[in-house]
């Protein structure tokens, strides 16, 4: 595990999308190809940013998503498919992108997307983390045990009061009460994770990721299983973790 902390969420973005470029460059250089998962969210704004500028044959990427609400159309700007298609994909051209799409058949929509996913290995998965540590949708308790590639989860309260909180909606009431998302083991078998989680409002989160125990009410904790996982904080994300606890983690 590595941590690196940055003064600020733009700087963190900038670092974090140079080191994701160096990753999906070596994986187009060893077999041709790379495969890449997205999250989204205020977090991911900087990086995202900052990684489509990079020097990157993106005609050699695919790419997939981790999560979208369900029954939100495309043209709301809480959809994660405008996200994407506005932050992202509007500045590359990909080899072939997997958008989640939350309207009409969603058992069919997993499943076309769970087929696609599972043809070949992830390179590089961008994993944010949420105030209440849940990553993708995969909100406390969240489901450790299902080797389903995406499922169908519920929302809790504290997930709906982040997203009103950035912004997305007015209030906790107009936030979906469901979402398509990426479940926890699907994510952990992607070769390469990269968290970027910048700002105040994460500290805590961050915090008991790496204080606590791996456990499903603290989802985040999963990734410290993981054997390529990297976290990029800013000063003010990282702002209640103690020395020896960064140093504890560091390079494990």
């Amino acid at each position: 595990m590595n941590i690196t902390i940055s003064a600020n969420a733009q700087e963190l973005g900038c670092k974090a999308a140079a080191y994701a470029a160096q990753i999906i460059n070596e994986s187009i250089g060893a077999k041709g190809y790379a495969r890449i998962v997205l999250s989204t969210g205020a977090s991911q704004f900087e990086t995202l940013q900052a990684l489509v500028s990079h020097d990157i044959d993106w005609g050699k990427v695919e790419m997939f998503h981790l999560d979208e609400y369900i029954g939100l159309p495309v043209s709301h700007p809480a959809s994660f498919r405008k996200y994407l298609k506005e932050r992202f994909l509007a500045g590359v051209q990909l080899r072939q992108a997997h958008l989640v799409d939350g309207e009409g058949d969603v058992q069919e929509t997993i499943r076309v997307l769970t087929e696609e996913l599972r043809k070949d290995e992830i390179d590089l998965a961008l994993i944010g983390i949420g105030e209440n540590a849940h990553i993708a949708f995969n909100d406390p308790p969240a489901d450790f045990a299902t080797k389903e590639a995406y499922i169908v989860v519920d929302l809790d309260e504290a997930c709906k009061r982040q997203q009103v909180g950035e912004g997305w909606f007015a209030t906790p009431a107009d936030v979906p009460k469901q979402a398509i998302s990426m479940t926890v083991h699907q994510i952990l078998q992607s070769k390469a994770i990269i968290s970027c989680v910048p700002h105040k409002v994460k500290a805590k989160a961050i915090r008991d990721t790496l204080k606590e125990d791996v456990t499903n009410r603290i989802p985040a904790t999963i990734l410290k299983t993981h054997p390529n996982w990297s976290l990029f904080l800013d000063e003010a994300s990282s702002s209640e973790l103690r020395p020896e606890l960064i140093a504890k983690w560091s390079d494990q």
